[in-house]
């Protein structure tokens, strides 16, 4: 899976959780540019970006993501 389509993918579980069909993320997104994302969604978010995956992160990695481009590529690193 390239970055585009783990983006595509992570796009889908915002969406999900945020129940917000208009929510387009790219890898410049902050969570300042999308509505409700706040640190209990953030949560809920990277749960379920986990699961989606089948993937665990670390406490480490989650606070080093300034963007969700860090996100992605924390993901695409995992996938191998």
């Amino acid at each position: 899976m390239d970055s585009n389509e783990v983006l595509k993918t992570v796009n889908e579980v915002f969406i999900d959780i945020l129940d917000n069909e208009d929510i387009v993320l790219s890898r410049e997104t902050t969570a300042d540019d999308v509505e409700d994302w706040d640190s209990l969604n953030h949560i809920q978010l990277i749960v379920a970006i986990e699961k989606k995956f089948k993937i665990r992160f670390t406490s480490q990695e989650i606070h080093s993501w300034s963007n969700v481009g860090a996100m992605i590529d924390s993901i695409t690193a995992k996938l191998g």
